[in-house]
């Protein structure tokens, strides 16, 4: 395939280096310094675009590619407060997206895992739920948009939990998301349920990006043909 990369950071170069392995090609790539060049000519010249940028740019990024005619893998978190806009855009433009807020497939097999305990201790009302994420000082937004998923994950099964905060809390009703920025750090999220007698926690630690790199490449290729909005679940049939 024919990749236009979108951010060209460590992510989009850990990226760069699996498609080249696994033989596609990167024909068009976009960073700070050259943003003007994010144009819909130039994206003609790919069959799929992967985006990792920030919440500032993301939005902007993700519709241009859809004006284009270019299916739009996008990675990058803290701009869904206009995820409803960008899949009007989609779905007016019969273009496609596919959107994760974690690429890696150890993640979204956690996903399931977070799901699935949650649903066990919606009935066990003496279990209070914490949260943990530890990344690295680049990240630019807390909580991350894994840390996110997850908390929303757990709102939807607890029904004792009415909401997230990404602070210290008394509240019973508020989920607690605590963030740690430390270098260096790709990634790590857990998950504790806390009793009198007892914990239950699940952990995800990064060891590196190979793992949300090889992810994105995976989307790409699963979006060739493909018409409408997707997710990880799609990519990896879950």
């Amino acid at each position: 395939m024919k990749i236009a990369l979108i951010g060209y950071g460590k992510m989009g170069k850990a990226i760069e280096a699996i498609a080249i392995e696994k033989g596609h090609e990167i024909v068009l790539k976009i960073d700070l310094d050259n943003a003007a060049d994010l144009t819909k000519e130039n994206l003609s010249k790919a069959e799929v675009a992967i985006e990792f940028t920030g919440p500032h740019s993301a939005f902007d990024n993700i519709m241009k590619c859809l004006k284009a005619g270019i299916p739009v893998v996008s990675g990058s978190t803290g701009w869904l407060d206009k995820w409803n806009d960008v899949v009007q855009f989609c779905e007016e433009q019969k273009g496609t997206l596919l959107y994760a807020s974690n690429y890696s497939i150890g993640v979204n097999l956690f996903f399931e895992l977070n799901t699935y305990l949650a649903k066990l201790m919606s009935g066990h009302p003496e279990y209070d739920v914490l949260m943990e994420e530890i990344h690295h000082t680049q990240k630019k937004d807390a909580p991350s948009g894994t840390a996110i998923t997850l908390a929303e994950q757990v709102l939807k099964e607890l029904s004792r939990k009415k909401t997230w905060v990404n602070h210290t809390s008394d509240k019973p009703d508020e989920l607690k998301i605590i963030s740690e920025r430390i270098d260096p750090a790709p990634g790590t999220h857990k998950i504790k349920y806390t009793s009198l007698v007892d914990d239950i926690e699940i952990i995800h630690t990064a060891h590196n990006r190979t793992g949300f790199a090889g992810g994105a490449v995976l989307a790409a290729e699963f979006t060739k043909g493909k018409k409408g909005i997707f997710s990880m679940k799609q990519v990896l049939g879950l």
